[in-house]
């Protein structure tokens, strides 16, 4: 908690708050019907982390210290959206409020500056690219992030969103279901941290390696075919992925990867994010079959693996719990 009235989420292993965690965090209260501690992270990021001048005006600052000092005046893309998201689910669940409360207004003036930033001259830089409607890593460059890409999210900001922006979402939600087919691996499925437009890894910093970031992808694949069944090439990569951890990599299946599946004799960061993940791809799967071997498998390995403890324990510890909230049918659409 910070003051009478607002709290952060802490990312323990960096010692920050950061709009990652912050709309993660939204997401969970929302989901769970915590209303309390949704309008105390809220009225946190929207005291500390919004921008309200500079090029980035309107966006959030991706990490502030825990006193709520900037670190950067910089935003992260997927903070935004989850903001967006939760916000619109906060509004359905809940009704709107006055002021920044207005969960709702609020929804969809983050959604706004989001793709409508310097246009007419104005300073800054959208965080989706005019030209092919994909979320960028940052605004101000020219390459994007798999993780990032939540056609599940933009189907639903496809109803909320401003009326004149919604056939951009719709768009948008098209144009990232087929470009996941193009970032994931043929075989193994596993997408690069970062990516270029085309589907082609990000070659610097070891970027184009299936790591931390990364793991969320076949979470968002599983969660998007739960509510949307609209891809049905999500059920075959998710089948890879779960082959290539259940199979190809047994035994060894906390470890960095290239694309192809050949080992980096590293450690994951974030060993429980891999498990939890791959049990959440579950979802996208066939219901007359299900489980299947690899998804039984998946599932028994995240049930028995218990929340994880130490510094790092927040990045993990939140893809738990999303994948718990999935698999159990309470991470839901709230109309």
């Amino acid at each position: 908690e910070f003051g009478d009235d607002m709290a952060y989420f802490e990312d323990t292993g960096n010692h920050d708050a950061r709009t990652e965690g912050m709309s993660y965090g939204m997401m969970m209260c929302v989901q769970k019907g915590w209303k309390k501690e949704f309008d105390r992270l809220w009225k946190f990021a929207k005291t500390f982390m919004w921008m309200e001048d500079g090029e980035n005006n309107g966006y959030f600052a991706w990490s502030v210290q825990t006193n709520g000092t900037k670190n950067s005046y910089g935003p992260a893309p997927d903070g935004e959206e989850y903001f967006a998201m939760a916000l619109f689910f906060a509004s359905n669940r809940w009704g709107d409020g006055e002021g920044i409360y207005n969960y709702s207004k609020e929804a969809r003036a983050i959604l706004h500056e989001c793709i409508h930033k310097g246009e007419n001259g104005t300073p800054g830089h959208p965080m989706w690219e005019p030209s092919n409607k994909m979320i960028k890593f940052v605004p101000n460059c020219d390459f994007t992030d798999p993780s990032y890409h939540l056609p599940h999210f933009y189907e639903l900001f496809a109803l909320w969103a401003n009326e004149e922006d919604r056939e951009f979402w719709r768009e948008a939600a098209k144009v990232s279901r087929k470009y996941l087919q193009k970032a994931c691996h043929p075989v193994t499925g596993l997408a690069p941290e970062y990516a270029h437009y085309d589907g082609r890894p990000y070659m610097r910093d070891n970027r184009e390696r299936y790591y931390s970031d990364a793991y969320r992808v076949p979470a968002n694949i599983g969660l998007d075919y739960a509510w949307f069944a609209a891809d049905p090439w999500q059920c075959e990569c998710a089948e890879k992925i779960q082959r290539f951890f259940c199979e190809t990599v047994k035994g060894r299946a906390d470890m960095v990867y290239e694309l192809d599946g050949m080992i980096i004799e590293e450690k994951a960061l974030h060993p429980v994010a891999i498990i939890a993940t791959n049990a959440q791809a579950s979802l996208a799967g066939s219901k007359e079959q299900f489980p299947g071997k690899y998804q039984r498998e998946c599932m028994e390995l995240f049930w028995n693996t218990p929340l994880r403890k130490g510094d790092r324990r927040y990045y993990d510890n939140c893809l738990y719990l999303f994948a718990l909230l999935a698999l159990s049918g309470n991470y839901r659409i709230w109309k």
